[in-house]
């Protein structure tokens, strides 16, 4: 079954991490995936640019409301996903249990339909 796990990253535990840290847990995320792109679990992985550089739309009334930033105003934003193959729920927390950004920020792992398909989301 394909899990899409969402990362979140609070942006303030971050910026307090000591000097070169996050660029380490960086590193540690590239090995964490590279594991998991080995054994056969990884369809897809993607770190976004930073929220700041989002644009939300919403149409309200036939009138179309685009603006600068993240949909909402949290403390924790988007910073990336992956989706991955996993035999259940357990397996897919087991597996992103390890994913280095679990430890400053959050990692939602939501179960994908058989039949989800990037194409029928176009």
């Amino acid at each position: 079954m394909k899990y899409l796990v969402l990362i979140y990253n609070d942006a303030q535990a971050v910026a307090a991490l000591e000097p070169g840290r996050a660029e380490a847990m960086t590193e540690e995320c590239h090995a964490h995936l590279e594991t998991l792109r080995q054994d056969g679990r990884v369809h897809e992985a993607m770190r976004l640019p930073p929220a700041d550089t989002a644009t939300s739309l919403r149409v309200r009334n036939g009138q179309l409301l685009a603006t600068d930033g993240p949909f909402a105003e949290t403390k924790e934003y988007l910073g990336g996903f992956i989706v991955i193959e996993a035999k259940d729920l357990n397996e897919a927390i087991r597996l992103m249990s390890t994913h280095p950004w679990a430890r400053t920020g959050c990692l939602e792992v939501r179960p994908l339909p058989a039949d989800a398909s990037l194409e029928r989301a176009a």
